[in-house]
């Protein structure tokens, strides 16, 4: 622990005991080496950034990933308390889910499939990629000198195909269910907090919104609704003969409701931190599905009054919330889809190279989180007034991922890399200005 910086230390020391003390050492070398790193994050490659401050043979890293013994579903509940008792605001704990596939190349790459990818397919064409679908829950998080929340990655699970499933005698789970999971987690993990889970319409089910109706005041889904979705009035109460009804009278459709109803103007939060605009119309119904039951909710539907977006359903398990509520907590969801470009920007995702079950599980879900760390050490700096690194360019005027990871990499030269003892003298010893130069070269933002 003596050569870890001390603004890392709080974080580190909350992850330390999942560890034996070996493999701790060499998780605490392929951390930093991950940050420091620009290009492809394989083990060979971070190990090369590293050089001569990851002492040890190079097969006792792989093996980190490969075979040693720790568990991610543990790391993940000390990053998810740690990140939530420091940077959680009061209230619900507002959670984002949502899907995006890690492109692998390999024959024998375990639970490598073909997925649709939904950015470059369209409704008449589809295009696939080969590699791993991950399911991811972030945490919305809002840091000093940003207009819009960051969402942050807690947990990350692998999704495999209905045939893979099948061919290996597992039963099969859909994303939907994995979401489930993951919010039972965090739910055991964080007992006092209600939390609001907001996914697009893959994960808008009424499977999903039933589960958190279980729940009570515990859980609210936001989601995409139907415009012809099927919902009811609540059923009658029970008058003591026949069986209990399980719904009242139908209600009409949202399409229906809307087509005849009165608009009611509103300005929200908008996609990318900006404000919009909107009409909106929303009623409160229950939705039924066959053999599951009905579920509560209230509907919006969100016009865009510039035109430039296409008219929306929205839904809220939680009928107290109003339209604005809803559309601007839907609308915050995009920042999940920001992370993932962050990512593979900036933090190499798509570039490991492990094909066995362990590294897979392992590998992508380590990245995931170290964009969470970098969030966490970019605050703790900034709460310190060291972030003074950046990345500027015309018309930037908020802070981006891009000075988070250029400020944390400065640091770790400085603080962690020139800071040892045979480094300290020499590297006092530069001018400032040299000293500066050398950093930018050093920590660039990509």
């Amino acid at each position: 622990m003596d050569s870890i910086p001390q603004a890392a230390r709080p974080l580190l020391l909350s992850l330390a005991p999942f560890f034996t003390r070996p493999t701790f050492r060499r998780v605490i070398v392929l951390l930093f080496a991950a940050l420091l790193t620009t290009g492809r994050r394989t083990i060979h490659n971070l190990l090369r950034t590293a050089g001569i401050l990851a002492p040890g043979d190079s097969s006792s890293y792989r093996r980190v990933l490969s075979e040693a013994s720790w568990s991610g579903l543990r790391l993940a509940a000390a990053l998810t308390r740690f990140v939530v008792l420091h940077f959680g605001s009061p209230g619900p704990l507002v959670l984002v889910g949502d899907d995006t596939v890690d492109e692998h190349r390999g024959k024998k790459v375990y639970g490598k499939s073909r997925h649709r990818d939904p950015i470059r397919s369209s409704h008449s064409y589809t295009t696939y990629r080969y590699g791993h679908k991950w399911i991811v829950v972030a945490v919305l998080v809002r840091l000093a000198g940003t207009t819009r929340p960051w969402a942050l990655p807690l947990l990350v699970v692998l999704y495999q195909a209905k045939k893979d499933n099948a061919t290996q005698g597992r039963r099969h789970r859909t994303p939907t269910v994995l979401v489930r999971l993951q919010l039972r987690l965090l739910l055991r993990w964080l007992p006092e907090r209600p939390l609001v889970f907001v996914g697009d319409q893959g994960y808008g089910s009424h499977e999903l919104a039933h589960f958190t109706q279980r729940y009570g005041q515990r859980v609210t889904l936001v989601s995409r609704f139907y415009a012809d979705a099927n919902l009811y009035q609540a059923p009658l109460p029970y008058a003591g003969k026949g069986r209990p009804r399980i719904k009242g009278a139908k209600l009409p459709k949202p399409a229906e409701v809307v087509a005849n109803a009165e608009r009611t103007p509103l300005q929200v939060a908008w996609y990318g931190g900006g404000r919009r605009q909107v009409e909106v119309v929303t009623a409160v119904g229950h939705w039924y599905k066959s053999g599951v039951g009905l579920v509560t909710l209230r509907w919006v539907y969100v016009h865009d009054v510039s035109g430039t977006h296409r008219d929306d359903y929205l839904y809220s398990t939680d009928v107290s919330w109003t339209a604005q509520q809803i559309i601007e907590a839907y609308t915050g969801r995009w920042n999940i889809e920001t992370t993932f470009q962050e990512m593979r920007a900036w933090l190499g995702l798509e570039t490991t190279r492990g094909w066995c079950r362990r590294t897979v599980q392992r590998a992508a879900p380590c990245l995931f989180g170290l964009y969470t760390v970098v969030a966490v050490l970019y605050a703790t700096l900034h709460s310190q007034g060291t972030a003074t690194a950046g990345v500027a360019w015309q018309g930037k005027a908020n802070t981006t991922f891009s000075d988070a990871i250029t400020t944390v990499r400065r640091w770790l030269w400085t603080e962690w890399v020139f800071a040892r003892q045979d480094h300290e003298q020499t590297f006092a010893k530069i001018p400032e200005d040299v000293r500066e130069i050398l950093l930018y070269a050093l920590a660039p933002a990509a």
